[in-house]
């Protein structure tokens, strides 16, 4: 049997047996199915990775520009920004003052108006009750905006002042302000 095997490049020994060369034929179809392996495992594997990358659709709502021009004195709009409702309010000079001269005493999450805003008159919260994650009412003016003039969550009756802090009713925490900048006078930037 020894006869129909093919011959060794490896020079004979002592016996007639050969010695294992530095690189036989075997060690490099080793080499060659352990690399094509590799590559298989890599092909079948990549498009799981790929997958918990964020979409294009969320990627694109990482930032929104809200153009301010049309928004009046009194009036709110609503945009989304990550699948979230953001509620830009244009508030008027009685609004404002409202909204300052609350005792932080008087707040369940104490934050001044100013800390909540970063350029008069322009009011931008999170639309998102921080009870359960109702949208509360207040953004039509035709809605009802609770005892204190921002917004009412009718589902259990959290009010919110003109500044977007609980003020009455289960919710723990103010409407959440998100990361924003003012590109310019009438354009922000959200995200």
């Amino acid at each position: 049997m020894a006869d129909t095997l093919a011959p060794s490049s490896s020079p004979p020994v002592e016996g007639g047996a050969h010695a294992p060369a530095d690189g036989t034929k075997r060690d490099f179809l080793k080499l060659v199915a352990g690399s094509f392996a590799a590559v298989g495992v890599g092909a079948i594997v990549w498009p799981f990775i790929a997958s918990m990358n964020p979409a294009k659709d969320v990627l694109a709502l990482a930032s929104t520009d809200v153009d301010l021009t049309h928004v009046a004195e009194g009036q709110a709009v609503t945009v989304m920004w990550r699948g979230k409702p953001v509620f830009v309010r244009h508030r008027t000079a009685k609004e404002i003052e409202e909204a300052q001269a609350v005792p932080l005493s008087d707040l369940r999450d104490p934050q001044t108006d100013q800390s909540r805003v970063l350029r008069e008159p322009w009011l931008i919260v999170v639309g998102v009750c921080t009870h359960l994650g109702c949208v509360p009412l207040g953004q039509k003016s035709t809605d009802p905006r609770g005892d204190y003039g921002g917004w009412f969550c009718p589902c259990h009756g959290s009010h919110y002042d003109t500044a977007g802090r609980i003020r009455r009713g289960p919710a723990p925490l103010n409407l959440a302000v998100p990361e924003y900048e003012f590109r310019s006078d009438t354009q922000v930037r959200i995200g």
